[in-house]
């Protein structure tokens, strides 16, 4: 057994950057018995930012998967164990027997320091060490037959109800909410997050493993009409946070909030409660404008490359701003500056099945317009196939969102989190329009800015919108004002 013990090796959540603690298991490639090789993609998980493929770093046959897809991990959790190459995925019987498995691969193999991993590097290996967490009926932690992919869970994820029914799980929760006196087990997001919203611990009833109290759980409470133990349906509150889907009679459907959307609703919650906002809007004639994407659709320089309206809209917020380059900047709350940039990183707001993010096209400001219109290639292709890597979304200065595409005329969009502007962009339109002193049909479109007001006044912000306006209805003005 330590032969066997000594050859198996652990592939551990890594550190994905920008401070992420924990990351949902999306799906896995690989099962108990196939055998990897060092680089290749084992699993997807989704992070607050992004959706990332995890390559592992070694070569074996694989033993065990640790979580079923839709799990939250922590960071440093072991998600998948190796043993040699050739050697067969454990049998089902030991696993169960053995009460300490579960606690064996947390430990780390060796003090090496935090190992380079994907994006970042991972947790140090001689940091803390874990305790053993003790099986919770119901709640998956014991691999049943060396994995914790079992088909009742498969179930579950794909929308159904697992085999055993949800009815085993709320004994369980209760079994672990019978404080004796101790301090409540929760971790310390889940203690801000109480200490934020009002909610005394103690008198949450947990539903994670060991008795744990969960975001949900918090979240619960909050919802709840009246702290009332003694009513009868109150163990059934926990329920929502485990199932996502509503049976086909029901009046309702409780989704629990996560990943992307979560940190989206929060950053959008900070911003506008943060940043006083001032939203102007200008309706523009942009038939020049669509003439040249013909045209340049038409141009061998940019052949194979994505020209659209999007593309001279880009162009000219960055001129724009080069004009006005006051308006590029940040406000440090921590040390009362502002800080002003001297670079563009332009954000394209897009909407995926996961949720709205803004990945940012590094340096635009510096790109030709061909590189321009293959940097925004890029990163639509890259949001729509969930790809987007949270580095992506990191630095961003100014946002487009494209709101037209929806066949919305305008709006009030709210600033991405540390920038100073955003810019949205109405659908463009045939409309009745004075052109050179006569009514005539032509392309008309209306943009809104909405800018940070303790960064950008009336003026500033005004002349920014309207250099915009200028070059879309005059794009000639992309070679007069350069």
């Amino acid at each position: 057994m330590t032969d066997t013990a000594s050859a198996v090796r652990e592939f551990k959540m890594p550190d994905v950057g920008e401070g992420l603690t924990e990351a949902e298991i999306l799906k896995w490639y690989v099962a108990p018995g196939d055998t990897v090789t060092d680089g290749q993609v084992v699993c997807e998980v989704e992070t607050a930012k992004a959706a990332v493929e995890l390559p592992i770093p070694f070569d074996g046959t694989v033993r065990e998967l640790r979580f079923a897809e839709g799990t939250t991990v922590d960071v440093g959790q072991v998600i998948i164990t190796v043993g040699p190459a050739g050697g067969a995925a454990p049998e089902a019987a030991p696993a169960p027997e053995a009460t300490p498995a579960p606690a064996a691969p947390e430990e780390p193999e060796a003090p090496k320091g935090r190992q380079p991993v994907l994006v970042g590097y991972g947790v140090s290996e001689s940091s803390t060490k874990r305790r053993a967490r003790k099986p919770v009926p119901g709640q998956g932690e014991e691999p049943p037959a060396g994995t914790y992919y079992a088909a009742a869970v498969q179930g579950e994820l794909n929308g159904h109800a697992p085999a055993p029914a949800p009815a085993p799980q709320a004994p369980a929760a209760t079994q672990a909410a019978a404080p004796t006196g101790a301090r409540p087990l929760a971790k310390p997001p889940v203690r801000k997050l109480a200490k934020d919203l009002g909610v005394d611990l103690a008198t949450i009833t947990p539903t994670g493993p060991d008795g744990i109290i969960t975001r949900e759980d918090v979240h619960a409470a909050v919802a709840a009409p009246a702290p009332t133990p003694a009513v009868a349906p109150a163990p059934a509150a926990p329920a929502p946070a485990a199932a996502s889907v509503a049976a086909g009679d029901a009046r309702e459907t409780r989704i629990p909030v996560k990943g992307v959307r979560k940190a989206t609703a929060q950053a959008m919650v900070g911003s506008a409660f943060t940043a006083p906002h001032v939203t102007e809007f200008v309706t523009v004639d942009v038939t020049r404008t669509m003439k040249l994407v013909e045209e340049l659709k038409q141009d061998r320089a940019f052949e194979g490359l994505r020209v659209n309206p999007l593309l001279l809209i880009s162009k000219a917020l960055l001129l724009a701003i080069r004009r006005n380059p006051d308006v590029n900047a940040a406000w440090d709350e921590a040390n009362q500056e502002i800080v002003q940039k001297h670079y563009v990183n332009l954000g394209i707001a897009a909407a995926t099945p996961r949720g709205l993010i803004v990945p940012n096209i590094k340096d635009a400001h510096a790109k030709t317009l061909p590189e321009l219109a293959s940097s925004l290639g890029e990163l639509v292709t890259t949001a729509r196939e969930g790809k987007t890597s949270p580095g992506a979304m990191q630095g961003g200065t100014v946002t487009i969102t494209n709101i037209g595409v929806f066949g919305i005329d305008t709006g009030t969009p709210i600033l991405n989190p540390g920038e100073s502007a955003i810019l949205a962009v109405g659908a463009i339109k045939l409309q009745p329009w004075v052109h050179k002193g006569k009514v005539k049909p032509r392309q008309v479109t209306t943009l809104a800015l909405s800018f940070d007001h303790r960064l950008v006044d009336g003026e500033l912000g005004s002349k920014v919108l309207g250099d915009v306006a200028a070059i879309l209805e005059q794009p000639k003005r992309l070679m007069t004002w350069a």
